[in-house]
């Protein structure tokens, strides 16, 4: 299993040329292998994206959010994952967004697939 950064998810389904090789690479082999995954609060971002219009799409952002996620595991924001973010140094990562992605990686110990340099 791997987790996918909320931008990752986005340039699977609209931009894949922007994902790297090491990216292509990482989500094909877990595609073949085992699993995608994101965190929950990806679903808040993409609504947050679609509702300011950095998102485009003619469905319904229900829609939009359960397209994005066929075939997508959703994993849960829990305590160790709360509890994990704020260790996490706020200069590195101002985004709490980011730091909770970020966290539920570290938390599952499985590889997160971002194009965040600082992560």
């Amino acid at each position: 299993m791997i987790l996918l950064d909320t931008h990752v998810l986005v340039w699977l389904e609209q931009e894949p040329r922007k994902l790297s090789r090491p990216a292509e690479a990482a989500i094909r082999h877990a595609r073949s292998s085992s699993t995608l995954a994101v965190s929950a609060i990806t679903i808040v971002e993409l609504g947050a994206l679609l509702n300011r219009g950095r998102l485009r799409s003619t469905e319904t952002t229900a829609a939009t959010i359960h397209r994005y996620l066929e075939q997508i595991a959703v994993l849960p924001l829990t305590e160790a994952i709360g509890m994990e973010s704020s260790y996490m140094p706020v200069d590195m990562l101002p985004d709490p967004m980011d730091r909770i992605i970020a966290a539920t990686a570290r938390a599952e110990g499985i590889p997160l697939v971002t194009a965040h340099q600082r992560v």
